[in-house]
């Protein structure tokens, strides 16, 4: 259950340039999720952009929660907060935070990367334990390559099958992320019909996932590309998350009235 919702935090929060090419968002946005566990509403989710400085450098300042409610509450807590802190040019990351509880499973890490020397430095503040990491180029955390991604995604030139990769630092390794374009669908959310992007992330099949092709991932086909919908089919049971509102948009939201 636990790696159930840090997998899905990181969905939220999924040709790569250099620079940011589209500018999708801007400081003062904030989405808020719900996600359902089977029949249980099992947690809401927010996001929010801010502009800041770190070290006197401009950055957006991203921040993700997450927390369960209602029955699930009950006998499995979630209470999460992720943290990042990118460059507003380049949107790489400069520092992330990650302190969570999930059931009684907690973590409290904070990663500095040194995108000079392609090194991550970890400090476990469990353990208050630090330790250094290489990296490859152009490396992201789990919410700095949602923001990253959203930004390089080009839906006009997309055709099914199209592959976009990325390079990712989680907790204390280095992974591989990657996204195939399934092809475009209209869906209904609680605003209306929206054009979506269809997407699939492959994952690891085993212990969380019936297999690799087990996710399913829609965002506005405008220049926002929000997240509106993600499904997964889960070892046991089902994962749905919708977008539940939404504010501080750059872009106007393209709804398909009725």
């Amino acid at each position: 259950m636990r790696r159930l919702f840090t997998i899905t935090f990181l969905l939220l929060f999924i040709p790569f340039a250099e620079v940011f090419s589209q500018n999708a968002f801007e400081g003062g946005e904030w989405f808020k999720f719900r996600i359902h566990y089977g029949l249980f509403n099992a947690s809401y989710a927010t996001l929010e952009v801010d502009e800041a400085h770190l070290n006197d450098r401009p950055v957006y300042h991203v921040k993700g929660r997450g927390k369960s409610t209602g029955l699930l509450s009950l006998f499995f807590k979630v209470d999460d907060d992720y943290q990042t802190y990118i460059d507003r040019q380049t949107g790489k990351p400069y520092k992330f935070i990650r302190k969570i509880n999930e059931g009684g499973y907690t973590k409290d890490l904070e990663i500095d990367f040194d995108h000079q020397a392609n090194q991550a430095h970890v400090h476990n503040k469990k353990t208050d334990k630090r330790q250094t990491y290489s990296v490859p180029n152009n490396v992201h955390d789990m919410l700095s390559a949602f923001y990253y991604i959203r930004n390089q995604i080009n839906g006009r030139d997309l055709k099914p099958g199209d592959e976009m990769k990325l390079k990712m630092f989680i907790d204390d390794e280095n992974t591989d992320f990657k996204l195939v374009f399934l092809g475009r669908e209209v869906i209904k959310t609680k605003f209306g019909k929206v054009a979506t992007l269809k997407f699939r992330p492959y994952v690891l099949a085993g212990r969380v996932f019936k297999e690799k092709e087990s996710l399913t991932i829609w965002v506005s086909d405008d220049k926002n590309k929000i997240p509106v919908k993600i499904e997964a089919d889960l070892a046991v049971g089902s994962l749905d998350a919708d977008l539940e509102a939404y504010k501080g948009l750059k872009h106007q939201f393209s709804i398909i009235m009725n």
